[in-house]
């Protein structure tokens, strides 16, 4: 069985993602986002606001187990991401990767902090700190995959990263299938051999003791 998912796991996957999309930074990041709605941009507002939002969900004394946190979220445009975290344009892509670097730091130091027993909300099941380290790896490893894809880059993250968020979030998934091939179909962005390409997809993020 794959070990748990930690911080130091958030830490790698958003300092992997960086180092690639910062080789990117002179890119026209208005392009669309791989198979997403949004472009470039978007994407990486939304993933740094999805990190905050996992930190934010798990950070208070007592955190909510049947809503958000009510922090403002709001679109840009009409399609676009409702965020609660923006970055502000004239900082230019370095900017918004600093946005990116803080949020995934958020993350990580919360979840190194928070006691094992806190449960937190979100819509696919109430979770702990492991599962919210999972999900923002999940969010980082994938959302790259779609930036990636828009700005022509290449992107493969550790195999390693991937089969311990499979197990954590996917039960389901395939065990025996390439694990980054295997994380994009469970997250509807390819097809496996057999397997054709989902319509929809979930996550399961109730904590493992619980979910038996």
């Amino acid at each position: 069985m794959s070990g748990p998912v930690t911080a130091a796991d958030v830490e790698r996957a958003v300092r992997s993602a960086l180092a690639t999309l910062r080789a990117a930074e002179a890119l026209d990041w208005s392009v669309t986002a791989g198979s997403l709605e949004w472009d470039c941009w978007e994407t990486v507002e939304h993933l740094a606001d999805d990190l905050f939002s996992y930190a934010v969900q798990l950070g208070p004394a007592n955190p909510p187990l049947d809503t958000h946190v009510p922090f403002a979220w709001s679109r840009r445009r009409p399609g676009g991401p409702a965020n609660a975290v923006f970055a502000d344009r004239e900082a230019g892509t370095a900017g918004l990767l600093h946005v990116l670097d803080a949020s995934g730091a958020l993350l990580t130091a919360i979840v190194r902090t928070a006691p094992p027993t806190v449960r937190a909300h979100h819509v696919f099941g109430a979770s702990d700190p492991e599962g919210f380290a999972a999900m923002g790896v999940v969010e980082t490893l994938v959302h790259t995959h779609d930036v990636a894809e828009g700005l022509g880059l290449e992107w493969t993250p550790p195999a390693d990263l991937c089969d311990r968020v499979l197990a954590r979030l996917f039960p389901d998934a395939p065990a025996d299938t390439d694990r980054w091939r295997t994380l994009l179909w469970a997250t509807g962005r390819s097809e496996l051999p057999g397997r054709p390409r989902l319509t929809t997809w979930r996550w399961y993020g109730t904590p493992r003791v619980e979910a038996r």
